[in-house]
């Protein structure tokens, strides 16, 4: 319901959000009158809410009043505060159906050798270790100048580059989730070939990815076995036209929809996000499930508080019980670090309109639509089955996508409402922003306009069926707007656990 510049979520909410600039005096919804200038996005009660008394949004508790608020005053910081309380978990609506039609469709992809579907068609060249990036990238800008050229079926040679590789334990959780994360890498279906690149005396050896057949032979070396920084660059030439060789002709075909997988991300949320964009990506998110697609949804410290309504979506109970279990070691992590979850929504989320970690958790899990939750999955581990999963990834954008994207996916959208800035290679990034003025403002860098559900313009169903048909064409290959940018060498980050030595 939408009243004088207000969107009321659901008729058990006692605050609106404000949908423009509410000046005092404006009329809400419930006939009370602001008593306070509220900025977009922003929350305004709608009738008294006491101390102690939960702050309802989206039919869900979003945390308690620190003080009694009269009706029309702004509700945030400085007078919600976060609580872990929460109401019964509404059903949720009836999903959108994938058509017949639907289920029939391809997008126009790269069949790989091993039977996997891949969007791009990148070459990458994967660092070992910390010590070996500033050669890869080196590699890479050569190869982009004196090899590409000669082969317009490659989208370009890709440094996978990070900070880690040594210092560490070799044994462990963060050697582990750091293997698992190159070698997810170096097998995604969006790279026709890829060459690792270490130093020689690192922790993190490339022997390791030998032995699981993930690098061979000639298709890795190291720095110091190469005779120096100089001498790898050349090496690595003749290495790479071989490779751009084999996989620079091959041709996109169509592939069914089915084997599409794209990873849900939202990052500078405000306002707006659980309201326009989340939704209608979770609209399309059911369209993709219906499909036989896969939609991973991640973030676990920005589901928090929302999980119960994942579990009770849950296809079997082992399934809810293993996203419980992810969710306390989150708890028992970040108190061991004297931190709270609750401290997730930054600076800019909060000038956005949101206050708690409740409240952006029920907006976040919206991207998930309202599809069975199928399977839960750790860190970079590879995603399987269809339809909605849920991956284990930390709130931080790059973090979280590097993950996914090692767990398989090869379409990312992201919606945001302050205007992040992201790519992804080799997975494109589809840019979804909240609200018209941020969209109109970053034009060059968002891909849709999710701010015409809220301006009346278009429905989330609508919005939700764009998404998707948006998704296949950029799985066939139509450039994003942080693509064509350049964006993607710099948002490799995995999650980096465990001590540095």
């Amino acid at each position: 319901m939408t009243v004088a510049n207000t969107i009321l979520l659901s008729p058990s909410d006692n605050v609106a959000v404000a949908n423009g600039r509410i000046e005092i005096g404006t009329p809400l919804p419930g006939g009370a009158a602001a008593t306070a200038v509220i900025e977009p996005g922003h929350k305004v009660a709608i009738k008294p809410i006491a101390a102690g008394e939960a702050v309802v949004k989206y039919a869900q508790a979003i945390g308690r009043a620190t003080q009694d608020i009269a009706a029309g005053e702004h509700v945030h910081s400085h007078n919600l505060v976060f609580e872990s309380g929460r109401l019964p978990v509404v059903p949720p609506s009836e999903a959108e159906h994938a058509t017949e039609a639907d289920r029939k469709r391809t997008f126009m992809g790269y069949r790989r050798a091993d039977g996997r579907a891949g969007t791009r068609n990148f070459i990458g060249i994967i660092a070992s270790v910390n010590c070996s990036a500033t050669v890869c990238h080196a590699i890479a800008d050569e190869a982009n100048r004196r090899i590409l050229p000669k082969y317009p079926g490659i989208d370009g040679f890709v440094p996978i580059v990070h900070g880690q590789g040594c210092g560490m334990s070799g044994t462990g959780d963060g050697m582990m989730v750091l293997h698992r994360t190159l070698a997810g890498y170096a097998r995604h279906p969006n790279f026709g070939g890829v060459m690792m690149v270490g130093l020689g005396c690192e922790v993190n050896q490339l022997t390791l990815y030998g032995q699981k057949g993930v690098a061979a032979g000639k298709r890795h070396f190291n720095i110091q076995e190469a005779g120096g920084s100089r001498k790898s660059v050349e090496k690595a030439m003749g290495v790479l036209t071989e490779i751009a060789e084999e996989v620079g002709h091959l041709k996109r075909e169509p592939i069914p929809v089915s084997e599409i997988v794209v990873g849900l991300q939202c990052g500078g949320s405000d306002g707006m996000s659980g309201i326009t964009a989340n939704p209608a990506l979770g609209a399309a998110v059911d369209i993709l499930a219906g499909v036989g697609g896969i939609g991973i949804l991640s973030e676990t410290t920005e589901i928090y508080g929302a999980e119960h309504l994942l579990a009770y979506r849950a296809a079997s109970p082992e399934i809810a019980a293993k996203l419980d279990g992810f969710v306390k070691w989150w708890e028992d992590h970040t108190a061991k670090h004297g931190a709270s979850i609750d401290n997730n929504p930054s600076p800019g989320n909060k000038r956005g309109g949101l206050t708690t970690i409740l409240e952006k958790s029920l907006g976040a899990v919206a991207k998930g639509g309202q599809t069975p939750l199928n399977g839960v999955f750790g860190y970079a581990e590879k995603v399987t089955g269809s339809g909605l999963v849920f991956m284990d990834t930390p709130g931080y954008d790059p973090v979280s996508a590097t993950g996914q994207v090692a767990g398989g996916a090869n379409v990312i959208v992201f919606t945001t409402g302050r205007g992040s800035c992201f790519g992804c290679r080799p997975t494109p990034s589809i840019k979804v922003a909240t609200n018209s003025t941020m969209y109109h403002q970053m034009e060059e860098d968002m891909d849709v306009n999710c701010g015409v559900i809220a301006s009346g313009e278009k429905t989330i169903p609508g919005m939700g069926r764009e998404i998707f048909e948006l998704i296949i064409e950029t799985a066939s290959g139509r450039k994003t707007k942080s693509e064509a940018f350049g964006y993607g060498d710099n948002e490799f980050v995995p999650w980096h656990l465990g001590a540095t030595l």
